[in-house]
């Protein structure tokens, strides 16, 4: 099918905004001309991408289902653009990472001071999302590479992984479970304490879920959140045990201590992924050398 790439650029525009107008000014067109735009790719995939009224624009299931393929394609495009564009410079264009709130703060901060230093005409975007979120933008071209906690369930073959560094997760209570302190407990102990510890969406929650589904126990959360600061800030109050990543807890951390276990967890691993079957900025891969 022979369907001229403008319509689609409208297409993605409309689909993106939800709005014509909003559409027709991104585009620097009239919004007739989208309309007109939008109608004609309909007529071509026979098909009805937007439902109209006065109120309200939003994509059918059809569309929703085009937007899927056409935004990784656009995305692509733009990225190819910035590439000849930069022309192997690092003197403009855009990185773009995906990483969560945990790891933005406890890892990568220092990685962005000494980015921007050397390169202050990149621009640095950075989309906050947990390990698995990142892992769907990846895959739809909306970041040049995620950073996450791995294994991730989110990751698929066509992206390239490369560890960065080990790390181990740990329970920590404050005194308010002084007689856990100096001794080693098993999971079937510990499930009769509060737990707390991130929500289902994080492939830390899967990581413990699967810990327990190995023992043969049923893990029941007391608390599910989706920050880890703020995990630490109950267990410092006492509201139960936070599981966390080890890399979390200041080195000096007077208020808590490490909950021994039986049997120790499996290390998990911090990822640098990009998809292959996509493009890396030169930005992209002097960052990525860099961890």
């Amino acid at each position: 099918m022979d369907i001229n790439y403008e319509l689609y650029k409208v297409f993605y525009h409309v689909a993106n905004t939800l709005s014509f107008s909003e559409a027709s000014k991104q585009l620097f067109i009239s919004q007739s001309a989208v309309s007109q735009s939008v109608k004609v790719l309909e007529k071509k995939l026979n098909q009805t991408l937007f439902l109209r009224s006065t109120k309200r624009v939003q994509l059918t299931p059809e569309g929703e289902i085009l937007l899927k393929h056409i935004e990784p394609a656009i995305n692509l495009i733009r990225q190819g653009e910035n590439q000849l564009l930069e022309a192997n410079t690092l003197n403009g264009g855009q990185l773009r990472i995906g990483a969560s709130d945990t790891i933005c703060r406890y890892y990568l901060v220092p990685y962005l001071k000494e980015f921007h230093r050397r390169y202050p005409n990149v621009h640095i975007k950075v989309t906050n999302q947990t390990s698995i979120a990142c892992a769907r933008l990846l895959e739809a071209g909306q970041v040049d590479f995620a950073i996450t906690n791995y294994p991730n369930s989110g990751l698929s073959n066509t992206q390239n992984v490369r560890i960065i560094q080990e790390f181990h997760d740990i329970f920590v209570a404050n005194e308010e479970f002084s007689q856990l302190k100096g001794r080693s407990i098993c999971l079937e102990e510990l499930k009769d304490y509060p737990i707390l510890m991130l929500d289902r969406k994080s492939t830390t929650s899967e990581f413990l879920h699967s810990i327990f589904q190995r023992h043969q126990l049923d893990l029941v959360p007391e608390i599910e959140l989706s920050s880890n600061d703020l995990l630490i800030d109950l267990a410092r109050i006492g509201l139960g045990i936070a599981f966390v990543p080890d890399y979390c807890i200041p080195t000096r951390e007077q208020n808590l201590f490490t909950v021994q276990l039986d049997e120790a967890l499996p290390a998990r691993q911090m990822v640098a992924a990009r998809n292959e079957a996509l493009p890396l900025s030169q930005a992209a891969r002097q960052f990525i050398s860099m961890l």
